[in-house]
């Protein structure tokens, strides 16, 4: 207990404006003492403690890395539930995409669904640090890609603060410490509390609710606290929102900029959504005897829609016997109350692609956290402490999701040729039905306990710590499936294949017949026995354990002249294992349309001794009152790579007069992580537009929008310029780089300034930073292996032609079959930028005023595939804008505080990604699309006071209701039209209150 309490205090007086290394206000801490505390302070040795980015203990107040202090405060006064949410107000965080809840909607992502991570810099959840009360939190999540910290398994109400330290630290701290370092202060000591949270949208659908309890005790040998809660985070679905509904193509026009082009829907009078279409896809692939062009009622895209409201036939819309232009039996013929649709613009305009299970789909998704977090302290000795740390959260969330399938990606025959089936005939068609379902999603557990058991002490002047972290994560992830040896059989049944009292080979399931065309299949209204058949639940379970054992000392060398030369020294030793197991569907291949994998297990030892050294070289000089110089170094060993050294240099200069410079430079060795390594067999789908550079590339050359490279490549490799209409997704299968993978490699460098006014009201810091990752571990996915194949000029004979296999041309379809990426080492990722902290605070009679704007200014966030590429530059892109911030102000007045906050983001735009920039056809008529997002702003205000004993804080975020921008699903990843991107709010304006009793 002999440290933690004057810790407390003293970081709290390091967060007051006068402290160089943050100059941080948080909530309601003051810079006054009493004249007794500095009478008391003066006859006592300063208090020496230890913050993050050093293992020196020092006074906490004079930094050579800049290092934010993050107040929970904010997040009370800002309406934010999680730790997730308060950290990415950071702009830090706030310059590129976070992984959020949201985004684990839809997608395979790092952790799983529900994960909340955070990457400082954009350079990767990997490579941030996040510790806990200054040691490792484990990582925590689900599947094969799990190697962050979830931010959801520590109650906010157990955090103090966080610190951040905004460069790298991997010479102290370990190899994942590339971009920076999260401390998370837990509360201590004394003081017993219960607090509700209600946070309500003005439009139902995304409300959240916590209850904690928190009960703490000192003692005169130690201290204890135990904080119990519980947080509710209801879904959200898209249809509880307008700004998600039916995306619309969102075309313009080039020569009229203010005229849409989008063709309208009849039905609505408004422009066509053009979603998931359901219906029957049609294709014109054998030339009969009457007709060698095969079906002359035959368009290009032609679809079969089902009339299931009477709408067509009211409306006397053509039917596929109108559009027959040479009598014969090869034409498309097809049952009664089916038409045709998308076809040119106004037929487009009649395909329905707005499914009432649209809006059923998850956009935030439910999920309830239970947690508990114990930790305390014990003299054994006047100077040895015993501590301990506990923490065990359950995280239960839940996605719905719906989705297409369709008989294209069978084996076998691809589409059902015309006369198989009554009603639908046309020797030279063929017809392939794309039915819906609303079996898609899944639901997530996470188990996660923590336990830290340690001592610290003295030996005269120096202090050690050591100290034995175990973090254990069990997940469990049940996803919606759709059995492949059961789609199939199903469709080899209509050719007379074995059905009724068969069993499907693979999952043993009761063979069902399936009416593929019939209009209640295809419109997601299948009998229970089809259901049972064709779908299933698939269960994985994923375990992650980390071990780790820390020591260091510290203390004072001798003294020079300037001050005593301070060090640390430590090693450590740490223990990682990962074993995913999905489930027995994804085991056997047997998904349909789904990502697959395999069993991802490994694991990996890491040893490490390190030292830090504090030179102090001038005080109290001529434009010097100090000038300090710490360095350190680590050397790691790992066990799946091999050994490497790291050092960093920091300089503090304070020159006077409230003027100070630092600066540092650093490097970082980052061993692959186990997924990195190990990750088995992980299969999905991608789309043959935008993936494939082969699809209509003879035109694309023509109009100069196709580098010469890939048209000639494209055409040696035998794909003919006819092949202009995408055949059925590609599969894509990426795994781990063991043997092959090479570790990272980085230098990080900075120099900032600093300013204080005499009286402490204004306060001013500058801190531009430089990252250079080489030899940097990427997934290349399968788009990057097609172009880079196809732009290779020692094409076919490139190492990444042999990465993918493509179809033979059968119906016409010369697309992508399978494509092999993974992890590997690639040239070069580089960051740099600017932050920038203006402050300021003053009494007046009207209260007492606090300013505080942050702001980062990125100038490269750039990636280089190999030493000879071009850098890609990311900064400007949807997702990495050029200029995000914060700014902050509040008004103490009369027991009440005003707190008014704004967070934005500079506008983006992705154009650059396509060859016209903006411009593109739809149906011959030259058109533009929304890939930008304009500067966007997000508004907060509350109130506090303590009324009869309870602290109340009341107020309204997204104060003027802000939505998502909105874009062109063509050209950006949207929902609905709106932009999906972690900077963006998708909940809408919402109430939100704070009730707190101290007792």
């Amino acid at each position: 207990m002999f440290t933690n309490n004057k810790l407390s205090k003293a970081v709290r007086l390091a967060m007051v404006f006068g402290a160089a290394t943050t100059l941080a206000f948080a909530g309601s801490v003051s810079a006054q003492e009493t004249e007794e505390d500095e009478t008391a302070k003066k006859d006592e040795k300063t208090e020496r403690i230890q913050v993050v980015g050093s293992r020196i203990r020092t006074d906490g107040l004079d930094s050579a890395s800049p290092i934010t202090i993050i107040s929970t405060e904010l997040a009370k006064d800002q309406g934010l539930s999680t730790l997730g949410e308060l950290l990415r107000t950071s702009t830090v965080a706030a310059g590129s995409s976070q992984l959020i809840s949201a985004l684990s909607v839809g997608f395979v992502t790092a952790g799983g669904a529900g994960n909340e991570s955070i990457s400082m810099r954009g350079l990767g959840a990997n490579r941030t640090l996040v510790l806990l009360n200054g040691r490792r939190a484990g990582p925590a999540g689900t599947r094969g890609q799990v190697a962050a910290f979830d931010l959801n398994s520590i109650p906010l109400s157990a955090v103090e603060r966080i610190e951040v330290l905004k460069d790298g630290a991997s010479s102290l701290y370990g190899s994942d410490a590339v971009a920076g370092v999260i401390n998370i202060i837990t509360k201590k000591g004394d003081g017993s509390n219960v607090t509700v949270n209600l946070d309500q949208p003005f439009e139902s659908g995304g409300e959240n609710y916590r209850l904690n309890a928190t009960y703490g005790k000192t003692f005169d040998r130690g201290s204890f606290r135990v904080v119990a809660d519980y947080n509710l985070q209801t879904e959200l679905a898209r249809g509880d929102r307008d700004f998600f509904d039916c995306n619309q193509r969102l075309f313009y026009s080039q020569a009229n900029p203010g005229e849409r082009t989008d063709p309208i829907d009849p039905r609505t009078g408004d422009y066509h959504c053009s979603a998931s279409q359901y219906g029957v896809w049609i294709y014109n692939y054998t030339p009969g005897v009457s007709n060698p062009g095969g079906a002359s009622n035959f368009r290009g895209g032609v679809k079969a829609q089902y009339d299931y409201d009477g709408f067509f036939a009211a409306n006397n819309r053509p039917t596929f016997n109108s559009l027959i232009t040479i009598p014969g039996s090869d034409n498309i013929s097809v049952p009664n109350g089916w038409y045709p649709v998308s076809y040119d613009k106004e037929t487009d305009g009649w395909a329905d692609a707005d499914h009432p299970f649209q809006n059923l789909q998850t956009m935030i998704p439910e999920s309830e956290v239970a947690s508990v977090f114990m930790m305390g302290d014990y003299d054994l000795t006047d100077n040895i402490s015993a501590y301990s740390e506990f923490i065990f959260s359950q995280r239960k969330t839940v996605i719905n999701s719906f989705r297409q399938f369709w008989t294209a990606q069978l084996s076998g025959r691809r589409f059902i040729r015309g006369g198989t089936v009554d009603g639908w005939g046309g020797d030279a068609v063929g017809y392939m039905p794309v039915a819906m379902t609303d079996h898609s999603g899944g639901e997530t557990t996470i188990d996660y306990n923590r336990y830290v058991l340690g001592l610290e002490g003295s030996l005269g002047d120096w202090s050690w710590d050591v100290s034995f972290q175990n973090s254990y994560n069990k997940g469990s992830y049940d996803t919606k499936v759709i059995l492949f040896d059961a789609m199939n059989m199903a469709q080899n049944a209509v050719y007379g294949g074995p059905c009724v009292g068969e069993v499907s080979p693979v999952s043993g399931k009761a063979c069902t017949l399936v009416d593929w065309l019939s209009p209640d299949h295809i419109n997601g209204n299948q009998s229970q026995a089809v259901k049972d058949f064709l779908f299933d639940i698939d269960y994985g379970v994923t375990t992650y354990r980390q071990s780790t054992i820390d020591g260091y000392i510290t203390g004072d060398l001798f003294e020079l002249p300037a001050g005593m030369i301070s060090t640390a020294v430590g090693a450590s030793f740490q223990q990682d294992a990962i074993n995913d197991v999905p489930g027995e569907a994804t085991l056997a291949g047997n998904l349909w349309g789904s990502t697959g994998a395999g069993i991802t297990a490994g694991s990996a030892n890491t040893r490490a001794v390190y030292s830090e050294v504090f030179v102090p070289v001038l005080r109290d000089m001529f434009l010097a009152e100090s000038l300090d110089i710490t360095a350190s170094g680590r050397w790691t060993d790992v066990s799946t790579y091999g050994s490497d050294s790291t050092f960093k240099v920091s300089t503090n200069w304070v020159i006077g007069n409230g003027f100070q410079v630092r600066a540092s430079r650093g490097s970082s060795f980052r061993a692959p992580a186990l997924f990195e390594l190990y990750l088995e067999g992980q299969t999905g789908f991608l789309n043959q537009n935008g993936n494939d550079p082969c699809l209509n590339w003879s035109q694309r050359f023509a109009e100069g929008n196709l580098d010469p490279r890939i048209a000639a490549n494209c055409e040696a490799d035998g794909v003919p310029a006819t092949y202009v209409n995408p055949g059925s997704s590609m599969t894509s299968i990426t795994g781990g780089g063991a043997g092959i993978l090479e570790a990272e490699t980085s230098i990080s460098q900075g120099i900032g300034i600093v300013w204080k006014s005499p009286e402490d009201k204004f306060g001013f810091s500058a801190d531009y930073y430089d990252v250079v990752i080489s030899k940097q571990v990427s997934n290349l996915g399968g788009g990057a292996v097609l172009n880079l194949c196809y732009t290779s000029d020692s094409f076919p004979t490139d190492p990444f032609c042999g990465q993918f296999t493509r179809r033979d041309g059968t119906s016409g379809d010369y697309g992508i079959d399978t494509v092999y990426g993974g992890y590997v080492n690639v040239a070069q990722q580089k960051v740099r930028g600017t932050d920038f902290l203006l402050t300021y605070q003053d009494d007046f009679d009207f209260g007492s005023l606090r300013i505080r704007l942050d702001h980062t200014v990125q100038f490269e966030r750039s990636f280089k595939q190999f030493a000879d590429s071009d850098p890609q530059q990311y900064v400007g892109d949807v997702g990495d804008p050029k200029h995000v911030g914060t700014l902050s102000t509040t008004l103490n007045r009369d027991g009440w505080r005003y707190t008014w906050n704004m967070r934005y983001v500079s506008g983006t735009d992705d154009y650059k990604y396509f060859a016209n920039g903006n411009q593109t056809t739809y149906r011959g008529q030259a058109s533009t699309f929304i890939a930008e997002t304009p500067t966007y702003i997000l508004h907060s205000a509350s109130v506090q006071r303590d009324i009869y004993g309870v602290d109340v804080t009341f107020g309204i975020a997204n104060l003027f209701d802000k939505e998502p921008p909105q874009g062109s699903p063509a050209g950006v990843r949207t929902a609905g039209n709106s932009i999906l991107y972690s900077q963006y709010e998708f909940i809408g304006r919402r109430a939100f209150l704070n009730m707190s009793y101290d007792f």
